[in-house]
């Protein structure tokens, strides 16, 4: 069982250190690690449903980083002990330009989102948005959920809120069925993929919808 993995450079680590902060504060839980053919798949989980009978999609965002090791695994992990790691080695490796060997935190079970793998291949273009539609949506979202829900509220309260907010459908693209839910532009935001200017595109292949920018993908299944 592979025990760690390498990433090309000290650069590659602050991405990941980055990435990894931004996911926390958008669900504090855990981190999918795919490697193998040289790249770092992780993948994180920002809206996803409780229960068979909970109709909120799932909505994943997936961040790649070049791998300098060549062992392939795929490990689910706590973010939190992972950041840990990657912030211990980033004060060490400031000065190091060569590869960078991160210790695997203790693997989690039990994730059920983790358990639903996206495809890798048969992606179908289906069209471009423009980096304001989800600029725009995630605000107005978050507002929203803050509005409506008090401090101290219950979890199943909370939850319930922002299924309702974040399942609704962007208005762009509306001949796409079903069409894109806008907790794919608070996932896109949050985790800091959508950049000025920037076009956004959109990609279906089954159950499965993808959108992708320059700094990273997200992905939704109804």
């Amino acid at each position: 069982m592979v025990q760690s993995f390498t990433l090309i450079d000290a650069a590659s680590l602050g991405d990941l250190k980055v990435y990894l902060g931004r996911a926390a504060r958008v669900d504090n839980g855990s981190v999918r690690l795919i490697g193998g053919l040289g790249v770092l798949a992780a993948y994180t989980a920002a809206l996803t449903p409780k229960g068979l009978l909970d109709s909120t999609p799932t909505v994943l965002g997936l961040r790649t980083f070049a791998l300098a090791s060549a062992d392939p695994f795929d490990a689910v992990v706590s973010i939190r002990a992972l950041l840990d790691r990657v912030a211990q080695l980033s004060v060490l490796s400031n000065s190091e330009s060569g590869p960078i060997e991160v210790p695997l935190p203790p693997s989690e079970s039990g994730i059920a989102w983790a358990g639903i793998s996206p495809p890798r291949g048969g992606w179908e273009p289906e069209g471009t948005l423009g980096a304001e539609v989800l600029e725009t949506a995630a605000r107005a979202g978050i507002a929203e959920v803050a509005a409506a829900v008090p401090a101290d509220t219950g979890e199943q309260l909370v939850h319930r809120v922002r299924s309702e907010v974040w399942g609704r459908d962007l208005p762009a693209l509306p001949d796409l069925r079903p069409g894109i839910p806008a907790g794919a532009a608070f996932c896109a935001v949050s985790l800091g993929f959508v950049k000025a200017d920037d076009d956004v595109l959109v990609y279906r292949t089954g159950q499965w919808l993808r959108l992708t920018m320059k700094r990273g993908h997200v992905l939704v299944r109804r």
